[in-house]
């Protein structure tokens, strides 16, 4: 069945509305931003960069499964053509922009939330600002239309300076959040990766890519404005796992640049090494955006996630407990040397991860983080990455402290850092906390997601869909070779299902505790929510086949 025609199937009402030309719109997500943001301008746009990009799209996409029947059947991944001339050549990706020179901290959460944009773009109460604030539409947000739609508006007026929020506050007054146009973070935009399909706007009768349709829309909205002030539209790209993709992102950021009357290279991107296929091609998939390329990034907990979903076939590489899985583990380290090695040897920014703290509740466990974070973004710092990224603003003062210089482009290493050994090892604990964390994780994950949000704060970390998906491929990955806890117990159906009940008693303690001064129906409420939370993780985390992805399509507007 296609994707258009499930579309219909699991929508037996679903009607749409023309926008141009072969594009229409379900006639439900005809909303009141989405009439700001679909202009027949911007809808001609889409129609036009879809019919010139799906097919290749699909083509890609039914190569990564080729890919991954391979290592099914007992392949390793392993490096490509030493002597391309991606590897040989003397090619450098363009200079760097002189508002990205300095990268020292990114801090990134959901576009769509005026007031998270706002506070990513300004000073935090110490004064201290992020270099540059990732706005995302992926991982941090649930892609829902409305969320879509919102995100696009805020972006514009980001770009604009003339984003403004305003909410109650004590005593009556209100509050009131806004931007200093002329001390802004760099902003930096996330699309969704390219598996994702935007359910509720068609081409020619086929769903549209979410990839495609949140990048052009972003420049349409952004890029005249940004050149203007002389700031560069920037973005960051999601999910890459072969080089060939990379070359797909080049001729969409082309298209847009001609279509604009701007030169090449007016775009710039950074993309994010975040699967364990890309960790094997990072120099190749440079060469391929090299017209645009401005650096990489070791998105640590995706390519958690891609280590268990790439062996999933092989019972030799049942991972350890996601907590101690931290870049210090060889084929980690590796990884991330080799980003540092190829990214300056061309010229190019690497980017460190991600430090995933909340703010605690108590000043001790503040002090606490923030120790950790500093220590955390020393090493990074130390291995020569150029800048990291932070969750929370409070971790910026810290995060910085680790990072003095502008940029660290002069470290290299030998070429011993170019073929590393990144193959990752099933060494260190599998415990009953473990999964313990992964089934909180899932159900504090999935309480926000059917709320319509795609980060929650949880535990004290700020989870995204990135650590759901370790949670849930590491569950099922336990459940299918029937590990066996380094503290007793086997993992089996009965015993998840078990942990889960155990959770959600625990969780709704919690909140009872939390709320106890609230109405006793605003709190019923609340545990309702926990325990369908609950229902949906469990059936997700004991499914019988492993997903590639939580989810790769939107849904349809209400």
């Amino acid at each position: 069945m296609s994707k258009t025609a499930e579309i219909f199937s699991h929508n037996p009402g679903f009607s749409t509305v023309p926008l141009s030309p072969g594009v229409e719109l379900a006639a439900s997500a005809w909303s009141e931003d989405a009439r700001k943001v679909l202009t027949p301008a911007a809808a001609e746009l889409i129609g036009k960069l879809h019919r010139l990009l799906e097919k290749e799209r699909q083509v890609l996409l039914g190569a990564r499964q080729t890919w991954q029947t391979r290592i099914d059947s007992g392949e390793l991944p392993d490096f490509l053509d030493r002597n391309s001339e991606a590897v040989q050549g003397s090619w450098r990706v363009p200079p760097i922009p002189r508002d990205l020179l300095c990268r020292r901290v990114e801090i990134t959460g959901p576009v769509n939330s005026p007031k998270m944009v706002i506070n990513m773009l300004s000073r935090n109460s110490e004064g201290a600002r992020a270099d540059t604030a990732m706005l995302d539409f992926e991982d941090a947000m649930k892609p829902s239309w409305a969320n879509v739609m919102a995100g696009l508006v805020n972006l514009k007026g980001a770009a604009d300076g003339t984003l403004t929020h305003t909410e109650p506050g004590a005593a009556g007054k209100t509050k009131i959040y806004q931007l200093d146009p002329k001390d802004m973070a760099v902003i930096i935009v996330r699309p969704r990766g390219l598996h994702l399909d935007e359910a509720n706007l068609l081409v020619d009768g086929v769903a549209v890519s979410g990839a495609l349709l949140d990048t052009a829309l972003s420049f349409f909205y952004t890029a005249k404005a940004l050149v203007e002030k002389g700031k560069t539209p920037n973005f960051y790209i999601p999910k890459t796992e072969h080089h060939a993709e990379a070359r797909w992102w080049n001729s969409l950021f082309s298209a847009l640049e001609e279509d604009a009357g701007m030169p090449t290279g007016t775009i710039r991107a950074t993309f994010l090494i975040e699967t364990l296929p890309a960790a094997f091609e990072m120099e190749e998939i440079l060469y391929e955006a090299r017209d645009h390329a401005v650096g990489l990034n070791v998105g640590r907990w995706d390519k958690i996630f891609s280590d268990i979903k790439t062996f999933r076939n092989h019972p030799d590489k049942v991972l350890a407990d996601r907590a101690s899985i931290i870049m210090q583990r060889p084929w980690m380290e590796n990884y991330a040397r080799r980003c540092v090695h190829v990214c300056h040897s061309r010229g190019a920014f690497a980017m460190g991860g991600m430090a995933a703290f909340t703010p605690g509740k108590t000043p001790e466990l503040r002090r606490q983080q923030q120790a950790k974070v500093l220590e955390d973004k020393r090493w990074e710092s130390g291995l020569g990455h150029d800048g990291c990224w932070i969750s929370h603003p409070f971790f910026i003062g810290a995060a910085m402290e680790a990072f003095p210089k502008k940029n660290q482009l002069e470290v290299l290493y030998d070429e011993g850092a170019r073929y590393p050994d990144m193959i990752p090892q099933a060494v260190g604990p599998k415990t009953m906390a473990g999964l313990r964390t992964n089934v909180r994780v899932g159900i504090g994950y999935l309480n926000g997601w059917n709320q319509d949000i795609g980060c929650v704060a949880w535990d004290n970390l700020m989870e995204d869909l990135a650590t759901l998906e370790i949670s849930r491929s590491q569950t099922w990955q336990w459940l299918r070779y029937g590990l066996t806890l380094d503290d007793g117990p086997k993992v089996t159906q009965a015993m998840v299902r078990s942990v889960f009940a155990e959770e959600l008693e625990k969780i709704l303690a919690e909140v009872r505790t939390e709320m106890a001064n609230r109405p006793q129906q605003e709190i019923a409420a609340v545990e309702k929510g926990f325990i369908k939370a609950a229902r949906d993780a469990e059936e997700i985390f004991t499914r019988k086949e492993l997903t590639d992805f939580f989810t790769t399509t939107s849904e349809v507007a209400a």
